[in-house]
């Protein structure tokens, strides 16, 4: 199994838990409120145009720079036990824009 291939399992994962935490509409929305964030800092540091490889190159990095946008602009102390959850669920979302995406 490739790098690609083990990376969008885990950011399959990602979504499934985001998804299950629908049940709990506060908890829910602040993922959503963190994901958005994550996504934004995403797009800024991939760009429009990239392949899956480059994701997961900038996968490998992110959890830096993911937990310093948090800390900066996420207002709730929670925030670090859902890292994972909303780092995976962003980019399996990126990953439909990369030029080389199949479902």
């Amino acid at each position: 199994m490739s790098q690609v291939e083990v990376a969008r399992q885990e950011w399959e994962e990602g979504t499934r838990r985001l998804e299950a935490a629908r049940e709990d509409r506060r908890r829910y929305g602040q993922l959503v409120e963190w994901l958005e964030l994550v996504l934004d800092e995403l797009r800024k540091r991939v760009g429009q145009t990239y392949t899956l490889a480059e994701l997961v190159a900038a996968y490998g990095e992110s959890e830096r720079w993911a937990r310093e946008v948090l800390e900066e602009r996420a207002a709730a102390a929670s925030w670090p036990r859902d890292l994972s959850v909303v780092l995976a669920a962003a980019f399996d979302a990126y990953q439909r824009g990369a030029i080389d995406y199949e479902p």
